[in-house]
């Protein structure tokens, strides 16, 4: 067999689209059109490895019994190296077992393709998608909830990348309108309180208590310089300095928590002219207009988002002149499509799904229909111990997104954020995500990781494990060195199968954790093309029990060196899975625990 990165689900579909067509083409099936293979994993394993329910699919259009049908399928199956055995079960379905070889096969392919193993390719829908995520206001620190969507954003991006999407990653600022001088104002009303001026704090002004704490650094910094410039131009120059120092946390804290950014964009810039006069906001204006979908009203400039089925016509202009805050989506979402996006993807609060009718319809009006896509996340439930968490103990407010992963760390705040599909809400607990033992399901996982590094660790030279800590080797370097003997005898670059003899691998639990990872491929573009991360975390706590079911019947180490060397093999492609897993995951792989 040929080491393959195609999913064992679209190879097994070649073989039975072969057989239909054979079975089409003989006459013995009336088929004017060739139906999906329509393959499915049974529920029961005694069922075999695979499914189909073809044969009662086609029923009405070859004008047969289903069972007959399933029959002349069997029998019109091209010679192939992957079905071991077909049989027909209950009305008409197809089960189907793969030969001992092809689950053998998968450690090849593992190990050969290694961090490349189940990286897809997806030519029909090869676009370039832009992802924007998180998008907290700078106006005070990112909540837990902003962590929810760091996290997912990460991971969808990561996942799409190997499944063979091209991703492009963008956090928008929203830097422009009222907020930002209310901010300002308010750091400069308690910069002068600090200073012991008898003044009221403003009124609705952002009341937290990192507002004095960046007043209190701007006076540690610049003393009373400000105290003179008039209350406009204080509050302007207090603007931005807070808008800085909040960005920069707002920076820090998603690079600590493994966030790369391709495009920090600023909405500022919308409203930003080139030589000609014109920016982001006018052409999408102009370009709405052309299309016939602004009108005005009342003093007003509306965008008739009625026309695609929105609830109510929307005002991109108030009659003070004033722009909207939709009005800002609009030219922001028009200069993606401008700056060459194919496919824009937005990650938002439950809260935000009154906006995703007229954003769909803004886009309709360009004459992009169903470019935009809208991933809605519902909130984070924080506890301790099963007590519901507000507060912090420290500040006596809202726990930040900072604050938790100071507490929690990166890999379980990650691992427990990504636990739950989106729009499920997540009862985050604090000291249950702090636990070090099998109850927590990021530890469990990468408890199996370091197991297993342990053992490759044991079967390999003490100069080379001292390699690996000294950080001069790393543990696929260590792992191809215990099978560099056995491979020296072949060109391994071109064999379908390592000359360790795989064939020994028969037992039932050896068979199940090849049978789960030979699913990773699939499981990739499926939770790529669903937008679904927290498959990932189910898929990494089954494959970390397969191993270690497989650990407790089978001994790898002090066996005859044949069979010790094929359950290495079988081990280090478990480690090299499970690590993707972990790593699209944003969640490390340790060696050692």
């Amino acid at each position: 067999m040929q080491i393959s990165n195609t999913s064992m689900r679209t190879q097994l579909e070649q073989v039975i689209d072969a057989a239909l067509r054979a079975a089409s083409e003989s006459g013995l099936l009336q088929l004017t059109e060739i139906p999906a293979a329509a393959l499915e994993r049974p529920r029961d394993d005694g069922h075999g490895d695979w499914a189909s329910t073809v044969a009662l699919r086609c029923a009405k259009q070859a004008k047969k019994n289903p069972r007959e049908i399933a029959q002349i399928i069997i029998d019109s199956l091209p010679p192939n190296d992957l079905i071991d055995s077909a049989e027909i079960a209950g009305s008409g379905f197809i089960n189907i077992r793969l030969k001992p070889e092809v689950h053998q096969s998968v450690l090849a392919a593992i190990c050969t393709l290694k961090d490349d193993y189940g990286k897809g390719e997806i030519p029909s829908e090869k676009r370039l998608i832009n992802l924007e995520y998180v998008s907290a206001n700078p106006t005070g620190p990112m909540h837990v909830g902003h962590g929810r969507w760091a996290a997912l954003g990460d991971a969808m991006a990561r996942i799409m990348r190997h499944a063979g999407y091209d991703v492009y990653e963008e956090f928008y600022v929203n830097d422009a309108g009222a907020q930002m001088d209310l901010f300002g104002a308010s750091v400069a009303c308690r910069y002068l309180q600090l200073l012991e001026h008898d003044i009221p704090f403003i009124e609705n002004g952002y009341g937290g208590g990192y507002v004095k704490d960046i007043a209190q650094d701007i006076l540690d910094r610049d003393g009373e310089k400000w105290v003179l410039l008039d209350e406009e131009e204080r509050v302007t120059a207090f603007r931005e300095m807070a808008y800085e120092e909040m960005l920069q946390l707002m920076k820090d804290t998603l690079a600590r928590f493994g966030n790369k950014f391709d495009c920090w964009f600023s909405e500022r810039s919308l409203y930003v002219s080139d030589e000609q006069g014109q920016n982001p906001v006018s052409r999408s204006l102009l370009a709405m207009e052309d299309k016939g979908y602004v009108y005005l009203k009342d003093g007003a400039t509306w965008f008739r988002s009625t026309a695609f089925e929105d609830e109510k016509d929307r005002v991109l202009i108030k009659e003070n002149g004033e722009f909207t805050y939709f009005m800002s989506d609009v030219a922001y979402h028009y200069d993606k499509l401008m700056r060459g996006f194919d496919h824009l993807i937005n990650i938002w609060g439950a809260d935000h799904h009154g906006y995703v009718k007229r954003c769909e319809a803004m886009l309709s009006a360009w004459g992009y229909p169903d470019t935009l896509e809208i991933v809605l996340g519902q909130l984070v439930n924080l506890y301790r111990d099963g007590e519901i968490v507000r507060m912090s103990k420290r500040t006596g407010e809202m726990i930040t997104f900072a604050e938790l992963i100071e507490e929690v760390g990166v890999d379980s705040t990650r691992y427990l954020m990504l636990s739950r599909s989106s729009d499920q809400p997540i009862d985050f607990d604090i000291e249950a995500a702090k636990k070090k033992d099998a109850s927590n399901p990021v530890y469990y996982v990468q408890y199996a990781h370091a197991r297993i590094c342990s053992i490759l660790r044991k079967a390999a030279p003490s100069s080379a494990v001292d390699a690996v800590f000294a950080g001069d080797m790393s543990m696929d370097d260590l792992a191809e060195g215990l099978f560099m003997d056995a491979a020296a005898a072949e060109d391994s670059s071109a064999s379908s199968m390592p000359f360790v003899d795989l064939g020994c691998l028969v037992e039932e639990s050896e068979i199940a954790l090849m049978k789960k990872m030979e699913g990773f491929g699939e499981l990739i573009i499926d939770a790529a093309r669903d937008r679904a991360p927290f498959r990932l975390t189910h898929y990494a706590q089954d494959l970390a029990a397969a191993f270690h079911q497989f650990y407790t019947t089978c001994h790898v180490l002090g066996e005859d060196a044949r069979l010790q060397a094929a359950r290495l093999y079988l081990v280090n492609a478990t480690r090299i899975v499970l690590a993707k897993t972990l790593d699209l995951l944003g969640v490390s792989a340790p060696i050692q625990m």
